[in-house]
């Protein structure tokens, strides 16, 4: 009888141990998650940001000379990811295959221009930035004219930065989940094991004495839900550059490594205060005010 006791005894304690880490870790999932697309956050941004084209329509009459010298300029300039020459033939081509018909047998001759398309930098797609660079570069005589979506400039960096603002608040409140639900469970773990508690310091126990215990078990299992969130964060983050290798989410190692030992630390800290003021909450009850 004592033996089957002892052994549901120890199946709860183990259930309740469990329960614990998988509460830890799956907070601390979110919670590193979140933190992923904070740091994330402006590099999909950039990403974005660098797909916007400003295209240089030039002249029938320029020069190939020109042409060229006009590419270098823009390849060595700071503000310039990369540039491309588009020939008039080959915008026809491109219009034929995306319309399906050949618009020149109608018209009788090729109305497009010779054009340079140029991806800017991120810090550069700006509505000022592109209309300075817009006016520095119509000056030349052989450029006709410069051509940007301005309404999808505006829209795109207003949107970044409400997007940034929001992911802050978001991120403060999930923190402040994060540690009120972890504490929740160690206080339930800590509050199974009130009468203990209670009984050692009627035996003369020190409060000391008594946490130690308690709180390097927490630690331990702080530890273990730690490495699980860091284990299931590190999967999502593989899968989600082999899906999308434009982002480039894992070309700050040193950014990602601070967050995998922020969460590692966060896991044990948290365990820790946690179990701690648990503790000396049960030990400073009188015993009849345990029952309730």
């Amino acid at each position: 009888m004592s033996s089957s006791f002892e052994k549901h005894q120890k199946r709860r304690l183990i259930s309740s141990y469990f329960s614990v880490v998988i509460s830890i870790a799956l907070v601390l999932f979110l919670l590193g998650t979140l933190g992923l697309l904070v740091l994330n956050a402006k590099s999909v941004s950039d990403n974005f940001k660098e797909q916007v084209i400003l295209t240089i329509y030039l002249e029938d009459s320029s020069k190939e000379v020109e042409i060229k010298q006009l590419e270098k300029s823009l390849a060595f300039s700071s503000y310039v990811k990369k540039t491309e020459f588009i020939s008039k033939g080959a915008a026809a081509e491109f219009m034929k295959l995306e319309y399906g018909e050949d618009f020149l047998d109608d018209i009788g001759y090729n109305p497009l221009k010779n054009s340079i398309q140029v991806n800017l930098k991120a810090d550069y797609v700006t509505a000022r930035r592109l209309d300075s660079i817009s006016e520095s570069t119509l000056k030349k005589n052989f450029v006709e004219d410069i051509n940007y979506d301005k309404d999808l400039v505006s829209l795109m960096n207003s949107n970044v930065k409400r997007l940034s603002l929001w992911i802050l608040i978001i991120s403060g409140i999930f923190a402040a989940i994060a540690v009120l639900l972890i504490n929740s469970s160690i206080r339930l773990a800590v509050y199974s094991k009130r009468f203990s508690i209670k009984t050692m310091q009627m035996v003369g126990a020190t409060k000391k004495f008594i946490q130690r215990p308690f709180i390097w078990r927490s630690i331990r299992l702080g530890i273990i839900g730690s490495l699980m969130a860091i284990a299931g964060m590190a999967v999502v983050l593989y899968y989600v550059d082999m899906s999308f290798p434009e982002f480039k989410l894992i070309q700050n190692k040193i950014s990602i490594g601070i967050l995998f030992v922020s969460i590692f630390l966060i896991g044990i800290l948290i365990t820790w205060w946690s179990t701690f003021f648990a503790t000396q909450r049960f030990l400073n009850l009188k015993t009849d005010q345990l029952y309730y």
